[in-house]
């Protein structure tokens, strides 16, 4: 292992209290722990693809992955302008699985990332996957995601957006079978001159399929944010419940926020619906914190996360709901701000965050 991994490892993400598969790719050269393949080498295979260094990950039927698999890529210094990976992922019948893929660079150079995820579920298989985005403001991060769900299957999806010059998320669900369901979330914290891009496509091609969307995100400075969220209901899908919302927050007048709910429905015994809105912080709310001797960019805070947690809350794993609080915290402290008065007292080690009483 050379030293650039020894010391990313030890510094980059390390959930507080989850243990974790690892498989790494850092300046694209994939790194597998030996010890974690030997205990799982009979329920996952992992298939690297010389020529692009490229992955294949496929779970074997009726097996439950315990620990979640964290996928990591990692631009540093080093490496070249501009990386592009694909991961395919497929998960076996009757098999269940969760997925931590972290896109991240360690430098402040500019880096250009391209990453396109292909999954494939069979037949009552159940997976979440979450996606973490976290690259500087220098750079620009383009990912494809595509899930191909088949009969019965339980997909649950959180894409949270952390930091990054350009984000571009592209993500689509075909049900290409019957009884399946997905659960789709989202975050983007948006500042500075950061721009973030979120397409969802949902295909319901057969009947008796459910899909719940939830992307929630607060732009600041003169960030912009652009939501196009397409569900499609084909003629045959009878009995099909597709629900989407999107809720944005405006921090200032010049941040920008375009968002495009579309259902294009063929059939009429469906339950659909939409909803989008483009906002400020609840005054009322505001007021009503102020009265209780919260300063006002406390209570601000204080608003701020509770916008969030309604995502990560559904979060299903508490080590990693409680440090996706602490990361939304500090995120929403801003890298320039002066923390001594601030409401969320975090440490420097660890990640027990709690709100100091006496702040308020």
């Amino acid at each position: 292992m050379s030293g650039l991994e020894k010391n990313w490892k030890q510094k980059h993400c390390n959930i507080p209290n989850l243990e974790t598969i690892r498989i790494e790719k850092i300046n694209n050269i994939i790194c597998f722990d030996d010890s974690l393949a030997e205990e799982f080498k009979n329920k996952i295979i992992v298939e690297q693809h010389n020529t692009t260094n490229d992955i294949t990950i496929s779970i074997k039927d009726n097996v439950v992955i315990e620990k979640p698999l964290q996928i990591l890529n990692v631009l540093d210094k080093d490496t070249e302008e501009e990386k592009i990976y694909t991961t395919k992922i497929i998960v076996g019948e009757n098999s269940q699985l969760t997925i931590i893929n972290c896109d991240d660079s360690i430098s402040k150079d500019e880096r250009h990332l391209i990453h396109n995820v292909n999954v494939e579920m069979k037949s009552y298989s159940c997976l979440t996957f979450y996606k973490m985005e976290n690259i500087n403001n220098s750079s620009s991060l383009n990912t494809n995601m595509v899930f191909d769900v088949k009969d019965n299957a339980r997909l649950s999806t959180f894409c949270l957006s952390l930091n990054g010059g350009s984000i571009k998320n592209n993500l689509r669900v075909n049900f290409n079978d019957e009884h399946s369901e997905a659960d789709l979330n989202g975050l983007y914290l948006m500042d500075k001159e950061q721009m973030i891009d979120t397409q969802m496509n949902v295909y319901h091609y057969k009947s008796n399929c459910t899909s719940h969307q939830l992307f929630k995100g607060i732009v600041d400075d003169n960030a912009v944010a652009n939501f196009i969220g397409h569900i499609l209901v084909d003629y045959n899908a009878v009995n099909t419940i597709a629900m989407q919302v999107n809720n944005n927050i405006l921090l200032t007048d010049k941040a920008k926020v375009n968002t495009r709910p579309f259902l294009e429905i063929y059939n009429d015994d469906v339950q659909c619906s939409h909803g989008a809105t483009i906002g400020q912080l609840d005054d009322n709310a505001l007021y009503y914190l102020r009265t209780r001797g919260i300063s006002y960019r406390n209570a601000k805070m204080l608003l701020m996360n509770a916008f969030c947690q309604s995502v990560i809350s559904k979060s299903e794993i508490t080590a990693l709901k409680e440090s996706l609080s602490d990361i939304i915290q500090r995120r929403l402290n801003g890298d320039l701000s002066d923390c001594s008065s601030c409401v969320f007292q975090c440490k420097n080690e660890g990640r027990d965050i709690k709100i100091d009483s006496s702040k308020l």
